[in-house]
């Protein structure tokens, strides 16, 4: 069966630990993508899988079998990477036959399997081109034609998309998408665009540092950050978070924010903190909301750039040292200059501990 599994995985470069004890384990049918910043490790991990970089520790198992002493070609996978990697001396129907050669099918079964490919991929019409005459988006889809063609144990995808314009982007995300939904394989995915990671996936694997800081779904990821850096992280615009120290507890905690006593209901999550002790307070900008006047529970911050995005503007405030971001309809009218009262709903909060560490309300 199509599995991927990772156990301890660790990669270092000298001194550096460039993967630290890395778990993973990728059923059959499943996407994982890995996401993070640059320099996080996730190529590094994605290239341990592949057996193009040795292990430091711990071991890989592809469809259940242990594999850190095989070669790439041994480990039966398909890669797609950043760059295509095509043949630029061979057709698209060439480039697509050429990894089929190596498995003993007789012609009949190359053609058949090369056309059924670029049928799903919509490359029906270049197949008689060579690389140098296809656009981006043409070379994308056949080097991931290339990669599904044959019937590997699972498929690895290195920043598949990085390459394309938005507009490529969305369409081959789907069409991706689409396509491995129909072929049960294990696939991990690299990405630094939460928004592929989260439109693509089945699960994200955040990482951090060499580290993975929590894996789930993209709701669970979204919905419930296990710290401050995946909060952070994940969404767009980026979630405010904001410290505050806890001033008293009665039912309603009351918190000092930038220079400002703000009560908020945590219920019963209020009797588990500590008085004077400093938390971190996040709410994404889609769940602040102007008030009419000011309010129990409400933070003044005054408007210091509006940005038109369509059908929403995206405010940034400022309340003493705290940037804030709030995203209203375009119909909503805010000027710069203006101060505004903003309401934090309790259902919209996440609270972090002096750890980072999520405190569930």
């Amino acid at each position: 069966m199509s599995t991927i599994k990772t156990s301890n995985l660790t990669k270092r470069f000298g001194e550096l630990t460039a993967v630290d004890g890395v778990d993973l384990d990728v059923a059959a049918g499943e996407v994982l993508c890995l996401l993070g910043p640059s320099g996080c490790g996730k190529t590094t991990t994605l290239r341990m899988i592949a057996g193009l970089e040795t292990t430091t520790e711990g071991d890989v198992y592809i469809a259940g079998k242990r594999v850190n002493d095989l070669s790439p070609a041994e480990r039966d996978i398909s890669m797609v990477f950043q760059f295509y990697a095509l043949y630029p001396n061979l057709s698209v129907a060439e480039n697509l036959a050429f990894p089929l050669h190596a498995e003993d099918m007789s012609a009949s079964e190359i053609d058949a399997r090369v056309v059924d490919v670029a049928g799903k991929l919509a490359l029906d019409e270049v197949l008689h081109r060579m690389p140098s005459h296809l656009a981006e988006g043409e070379k994308q889809r056949v080097a991931v034609a290339r990669a599904i063609v044959r019937d590997p144990n699972c498929f690895l995808f290195d920043e598949p998309l990085s390459r394309l314009d938005v507009e490529l982007r969305m369409a081959m995300r789907g069409q991706i998408k689409e396509i491995l939904a129909g072929l049960s394989k294990a696939t991990a995915i690299v990405t630094h665009d939460q928004l592929e990671a989260l439109t693509m996936a089945d699960r994200i694997a955040v990482m951090r540092d060499g580290r993975i800081e929590q894996i789930a779904s993209p709701h669970d990821i979204f919905a419930h950050p296990r710290n401050v850096f995946v909060a952070g992280f994940i969404g767009t615009p980026q979630m405010n978070l904001m410290q505050g120290r806890l001033l008293q507890q009665n039912g309603r905690s009351s918190f000092s924010f930038a220079g400002q006593d703000v009560s908020l209901d945590l219920g019963d999550t209020s009797k588990t903190l500590q008085q004077g002790e400093t938390y971190t307070v996040g709410i994404r900008p889609r769940g602040l909301a102007p008030l009419s006047e000011a309010a129990p529970g409400s933070l003044a911050a005054t408007v210091d750039l509006v940005e038109p995005m369509g059908a929403e503007t995206l405010l940034h405030l400022r309340a003493d040292d705290q940037d804030i971001r709030v995203v209203l309809d375009r119909h909503q009218i805010v000027r710069e200059g203006e101060t505004l009262h903003l309401g934090l709903a309790k259902d919209k909060l996440h609270l972090f501990g002096q750890n980072g560490d999520r405190i569930e309300l």
